[in-house]
């Protein structure tokens, strides 16, 4: 591969991480900025949300749908003036609707841009958590790019260190 062939396939490198509301969260994003930082490559954002469930009125179950996305981009918003704060760049932000690990496996066969997906384990022992273990376990053949798992205690100046 020539130098400017490999420089390209750094810059496309895309490290993907899943916004959910865990703690660990926090961790596989940092991960992945400082990654992205090192090797000139971009963060993408995944943020599911739960579908609508069975509501008796249209409207209202619209309403819901609509707010659920409004905090979703919320939440998101917040997060890429992080990544842009450690990264200087502007993250990939996508919001899906359904099953987590389902609309996570779509996305990474749908999105060649994707090459890395991040996530965290749980902190203190409590197991890897079902994303990870679904991902490691039932669904891996399905897996099509690769998957860093950072431990979920591990603190900023030693993933400073690591990356």
């Amino acid at each position: 591969m020539s130098e400017a062939a490999a420089a390209q396939a750094r810059r496309d490198r895309v490290f993907l991480v899943v916004v959910d509301d865990s703690t660990e969260r926090r961790v596989a994003l940092r991960y992945a900025c400082l990654r992205a930082l090192k090797s000139g490559g971009r963060v993408a954002l995944l943020r599911v949300i739960e579908p609508a469930g069975q509501v008796e009125w249209a409207g209202v179950g619209a309403m819901l749908a609509e707010e659920r996305r409004q905090e979703a981009e919320k939440l998101l918003s917040g997060l890429a003036a992080e990544v842009n704060e450690i990264t200087g760049g502007i993250p990939i932000l996508l919001i899906r609707e359904g099953d987590p690990r389902d609309e996570l496996l779509a996305l990474l066969e749908e999105d060649p841009r994707i090459s890395i997906l991040v996530l965290a384990a749980a902190p203190g022992g409590s197991g890897p958590g079902p994303l990870i273990s679904a991902l490691a376990g039932r669904y891996a053949a399905k897996l099509s790019v690769p998957m860093t798992i950072v431990p979920g205690a591990i603190t900023d100046e030693e993933l400073d260190r690591l990356t």
